[in-house]
């Protein structure tokens, strides 16, 4: 019988472990940083377990306390620092019992995990163990009765990380749209050798049980065909995939075949289509000259994408805050999100639901498999499937049903604009409806008086649309002027052209416009036709939507731009940036990428720069650089929108925290300026602009055959679609409880209600900069 240890006194401070297993995700160092500070920020301990359940059962030294300043620079680390190993003795009882005992002895009574469904389920049979695991510790003599008294109860709660994207009951798991940003990367750099050469390529992804990132980067490219687990292709298959591919290439013009395979493709037999018997039946079938291209672990590296830093900070701060407010009564959650809406989900339903996904498929119950993913994956699959090729005889809609459907950029370029262009020029051909491009915005289609021939409006065809499937901008072009400033023009157009519907891509302009054409309906009855808005700006400033199509893009440009300057920074030791970023009177873009970037503060115009702010933000970098000590990693972001305040300047900001120093440090400001806007759409953009473009079109045709009055007395026939807490929905934007009356601020061009705004204070709190977190780090310094 091994001899008891000393008792261990209950601590001061709570203490929570956090660990990851299983494998490993980019954004997982981001979700460690986040409970790590939060934890601290709290007033309880953090210590991490190196190399998951391993570490936890082994113990010494591998479950060390974590301090502040020990997890400084991991938001742009790839992979996991405290590692991420397969423990088979963990699970074993016997490999628990060890767990216990090393969990108690370091006073640890919470754990938060990170990791897959395996991992998450064996952190909940740890908790529902932990009463007899810790009876039997006592009873043969491992642990004594007082060592375990103060640790009863043990809260587990967990965070998904896989590129996977494969659990149930979440949207997005830590990891899987970097993971998506990879095969797109490799996929766009694929794209001029089979231009080129004419070639096809058959592309095979990660994904042995869940379709997600096949069908993600199907979308994203523009694949000719899909294979996913969830859905095998009917019998008959490889004819289908010919004949479309075919008339692709000989009908349509189309130079470059993709084929988008997940690894865990089979057919409804459940016999696995591997990409090599694809690539031969491309060769023998059509002749193609087809490669094959298996991206492989490459998928899992790099560091983390915008969305994954931005999602693993918010998972780890509501972890620690779940772990604060559980009870012993309290199921194991799991963090998940549900569009924009952080959530808690039971850790064990989330787990059983992914488990009956599997089952499903093993079964060949395929539409049950499909009906139990969430409604995001379905209808990212009805859209691929229905705008991927407009051969769809069956779609076709009668002749009365088919309308004229103009399409309209308006405000600054985004990326996504011509993404949601595409889809809907694709979905509109499908259905039999006419698409119109209107080039140039509303100057472009009142370029030339309504008698005289307008060139700027035409049909678009597939073949040139779905050539902008990765390319940024708009090549439609965009304008910022508004119709009101011609509305009689504007109607004479409408009629010329005899326009059924109008969609409109764009930010806070488009959103104006639509605005104007409809309050103008009583004097022009040409207006009276549906008119949708999809938001398409960077600045994410349009009423009614949480999420505009460009704004992962730009962050995605922000924070590349600010890890080269980070670099910059760190180098020189005891150096700050500012970095002024877009957004006009929304501070959106700098709050969400002072987040994904661990800012040291950022300013915005919701709040405003005064010199007392200035004041305190100068006596924190002196203390912080006085803690480094010259530490590796030091250098600091603040980053600036560029209409925080008219006085306090980027430039003027940082020659003031230079002059402030006093030697401690130096300052320099960075203005990336519209190097923001540009680039290829990120892979979030390109699908969401897919989804809602395809959800636009089947609202307009909605009012296919009724009048134009009818269409008038319909407050929904104008509208916005958004993304409203843990849903995507339209939003009149006219009538008493209209989008115009209740939440728009004309004045500022944003909305009255800003749901990110609650973000700055977690931007405050993990930096430090908030008077309770800068008192918990200095703690957590002194101490170590």
């Amino acid at each position: 019988m091994a001899t008891p240890q000393a008792p261990v006194q209950p601590p001061k401070r709570r203490r929570i472990g956090v660990l990851t297993s299983g494998g490993d995700a980019p954004g997982m160092n981001g979700a460690v940083r986040a409970v790590v500070r939060m934890a601290i920020h709290s007033d309880c301990e953090a210590y991490a377990v190196f190399e998951g359940y391993e570490g936890l059962v082994n113990g010494g030294d591998m479950i060390r306390q974590v301090h502040w300043e020990d997890v400084r620079g991991w938001l742009s680390q790839g992979g996991t620092l405290i590692g991420s190993a397969r423990c088979l003795s963990f699970r074993e009882r016997a490999g628990r019992l060890k767990a216990a005992k090393n969990m108690v002895l370091r006073g640890i009574d919470a754990l938060v995990v990170c990791g897959g469904d395996g991992s998450l389920t064996g952190a909940d049979l740890f908790r529902s163990e932990w009463p007899g695991l810790l009876k039997e510790l006592v009873e043969t003599g491992e642990l004594t009765q007082e060592q375990v008294k103060p640790y009863k109860i043990l809260n587990i709660v967990g965070l998904v990380g896989s590129i996977d994207n494969d659990m149930s009951g979440t949207d997005a798991t830590i990891g899987c749209y970097s993971s998506l940003t990879r095969i797109c990367d490799a996929v766009d750099d694929v794209f001029d050798t089979a231009f080129s050469h004419q070639r096809g390529f058959v592309i095979e992804v990660m994904g042995r049980h869940c379709g997600w990132l096949a069908l993600m980067a199907a979308i994203s490219t523009g694949a000719d065909w899909l294979f996913i687990p969830e859905m095998p292709p009917k019998d008959g298959w490889e004819e289908d995939m010919c004949s479309i591919i075919t008339k692709n290439r000989k009908e349509r013009g189309k130079r470059r075949t993709i084929v988008i395979v997940a690894e865990g493709a089979q057919d409804r037999n459940l016999n696995k289509i591997s990409s090599s018997k694809i690539k031969d039946i491309l060769t023998d079938r059509l002749g193609l000259d087809t490669r094959v291209t298996v991206l492989g672990h490459t998928q899992r590296g790099g560091p983390a994408c915008a969305y994954d830093r931005w999602l693993s900070t918010l998972q780890g701060v509501e972890a620690v805050r779940a772990v604060l407010d559980m009870t012993p009564d309290s199921p194991s959650p799991v963090i998940t999100i549900r569009e924009n809406k952080i959530m808690r989900t039971p850790l064990m339903d989330a787990v059983k639901l992914t488990k009956t996904v599997t089952a499903h498929i093993e079964n060949k119950e395929f539409a049950q498999a499909m009906a139990l993913r969430d409604s995001e994956f379905k209808e990212y699959h009805f859209a691929y499937k229905n705008t991927s090729t407009p051969d769809h005889p069956k779609m076709l809609l009668p002749e009365n049903k088919r309308m004229r459907i103009a399409i309209v950029h308006v405000g600054a370029p985004a990326g996504g604009m011509n993404q949601a262009t595409r889809a809907a020029v694709a979905y509109c051909l499908t259905r039999g409806h006419t698409p119109l491009a209107i080039h140039n915005g509303f100057p472009g289609l009142c370029r030339h008086h309504a008698d005289t021939p307008v060139s700027s409006v035409r049909e678009i065809k597939w073949i040139e649309s779905d050539s902008w499937v990765n390319e940024g901008g708009s090549d439609i072009g965009t304008n910022r002027s508004l119709p009101g400033e011609d509305l009689e023009t504007t109607a004479k157009c409408f009629e010329k052209f005899k326009f059924d519907a109008l969609f409109v891509v764009g930010g806070f302009e488009a959103f104006t416009a639509v605005s104007q054409l409809r309050q103008a309906r009583d004097k022009y009855a040409a207006f009276k036709i549906p008119m949708t808005v999809l938001p398409a700006t960077i600045s994410n400033n349009v009423p009614g939507t949480e999420y505009s199509l460009g704004s992962d893009t730009c962050l995605n440009t922000l924070i590349d731009f600010c890890d080269i300057i980070r670099q910059s920074a760190s180098s020189s030791r005891r150096r700050v940036f500012v970095i002024e970023t877009q957004g006009g009177k929304s501070g959106y873009i700098a709050t969400t990428a002072g987040l994904s970037v661990g800012a040291a503060a950022v300013y915005i115009p919701e709040e405003g720069i005064d010199i007392k702010m200035l004041s305190r933000d100068i006596d924190f970098l002196r203390d912080s650089f006085t803690r480094d000590k010259g530490a590796n990693r030091a250098g600091k972001i603040i980053l600036r929108n560029e209409s925080a305040s008219n006085t306090y300047t980027t430039q003027v900001i940082a020659d003031i925290l230079k002059e402030e120093a006093k030697g401690r440090f130096e300052s320099r400001a960075a203005v990336p300026g519209h190097f923001q806007q540009g680039g290829k759409p990120s892979p979030m953009d390109r699908i969401r602009a897919l989804r809602m473009a395809t959800k636009c079109m089947v609202h307009l045709e909605s009012y296919a055959g009724r009048t134009p009055d009818e269409i008038a007395k319909d407050e929904m026939s104008a509208s916005v679609i958004g993304v409203k807490g843990s849903d995507v929905l339209f939003s009149p934007m006219g009538g008493e409880n209209g989008l115009e009356a209740t939440e728009t601020d004309w004045s500022r061009r944003r909305p009255k209600t800003e749901f990110w705004l609650e973000l700055q204070d977690t931007v405050n709190i993990l930096s430090g900069r908030s008077n309770k977190a800068n008192a918990a780090a200095w703690t957590s310094y002194s101490e170590a």
